[in-house]
């Protein structure tokens, strides 16, 4: 078996939401894989800091930018291609959560999550769409991974009715660009996450009333290694053949139906 089944030593990745969660495991993981990573948030401080720490094993650089809007990912698709003529790796990691009970909603979180979940996965996605035909290729085609949930999948226990149907548009939206730009040589997949520790789900396991991982099959929280690993997989020639699949990374939750 060829031994550069799963490298990914010298693409270009970019990752967004990429100095915290989700998706700094992933970004930590490109960069311990030899890739070239650009990670944003919209922080500065923290993500110049989390991308020199990177950097201290191979190369990260800091692009500050707040996905929230157009402009912020106009910013970034801006920034990366002065930088970079061809992308290999796009991970739209970037997102947000709400919470509340149901009558309480607020129709603010709807334009907020949707915003930051979906707009900026699309438009992101197109911005850098030159960058991704550059680097793509029959043999090794470029990649699109967007960064799900279960809650998208089966219903959630928490009452956030903005989150989970986002995450579920964010898998459609991955089939329905998929099926267009497979034909360009660029694949897109998405990974539809369930528990990992970061900051969004940390006060699950701070609270002593509560055992975050016992509806889990597999008795624990998702690791480093197992979401890094799952986009190293989607990046690599190991998944070349793999476009507009949702792979669940959640310890066997979905399989509650």
């Amino acid at each position: 078996m060829n031994q550069d089944l799963f490298s990914i030593a010298g693409k270009v990745a970019v990752v967004t939401g990429g100095s915290r969660g989700i998706g700094l495991m992933i970004a930590r993981g490109f960069v311990d894989a030899g890739a070239r990573v650009y990670i944003s948030s919209r922080k500065a401080e923290v993500c110049d800091a989390v991308a020199a720490e990177l950097s201290k094993t191979g190369q990260c650089i800091s692009i500050p930018a707040d996905l929230s809007g157009l402009e912020g990912v106009e910013h970034l698709a801006r920034e990366v291609a002065a930088r970079e003529p061809a992308v290999h790796i796009l991970v739209n990691n970037a997102g947000a959560t709400w919470g509340a009970p149901l009558e309480d909603y607020p129709d603010s979180a709807f334009d907020k999550i949707w915003a930051i979940n979906v707009k900026a996965i699309f438009h992101m996605t197109v911005k850098l769409l030159p960058q991704l035909r550059k680097a793509a290729s029959p043999g090794d085609p470029a990649r699109v991974i967007n960064i799900g949930s279960i809650d998208g999948i089966t219903v959630p226990a928490s009452e956030n009715y903005a989150y989970a149907p986002s995450k579920a548009a964010v898998h459609m939206l991955t089939r329905q660009m998929a099926h267009r730009l497979v034909r360009e040589n660029i694949n897109v997949n998405a990974i539809a996450c369930g528990l990992f520790v970061t900051k969004m789900t940390q006060f699950l396991f701070d609270n002593p009333d509560t055992t975050p991982v016992g509806f889990i099959p597999m008795g624990r929280e998702g690791r480093l290694e197992d979401i890094a690993g799952t986009a190293i997989y989607l990046s690599s020639r190991a998944g070349a053949y793999l476009a507009g699949a949702v792979i669940p990374v959640d310890g066997g939750v979905s399989t509650h139906g």
